[in-house]
């Protein structure tokens, strides 16, 4: 599974290192630390986190805006049929959900906690992983 530094995780919750670093040190997400000392927060828990904050408003600090349409953020669920799925993506506080082919999902080898940035265009939701 994937894992974010603590600089990787607020671009993704659209905040500040400095509000992660807090939101870290208060226990509101898990850390361990890798080898060479790094924090890092496990994919899976970054993105059950990310829908909290995205839910609550985040924090008085969060700031986030979109280049191009594009809203780069972690996958919180996936949910596959037999031949269509459906993916959410937390981008800070926007939570956006695509519906694409099963195919598309295993080709792209999408997890719940992998980063993917939603590009939207018109009513067209396309995930790009990062």
């Amino acid at each position: 599974m994937q894992s974010y530094t603590i600089g990787q995780a607020a671009r993704l919750l659209g905040v500040s290192p400095d509000t992660a670093r807090r939101w870290a040190d208060a226990g509101r997400v898990a850390t361990h630390r890798d080898e060479s000392g790094r924090r890092l927060i496990e994919g899976r828990d970054l993105a059950a986190f990310s829908i909290e904050v995205g839910q609550s408003g985040g924090d008085e600090e969060a700031s986030y805006t979109s280049a191009r349409n594009a809203f780069p953020g972690i996958v919180t669920a996936l949910k596959l049929g037999d031949v269509a799925a459906q993916v959410e993506i937390q981008a800070g506080p926007h939570r956006l959900v695509s519906l694409l082919t099963r195919e598309a999902v295993e080709e792209l080898g999408l997890e719940v906690g992998m980063r993917a940035t939603a590009r939207v265009k018109s009513t067209n939701v396309h995930i790009d992983l990062v």
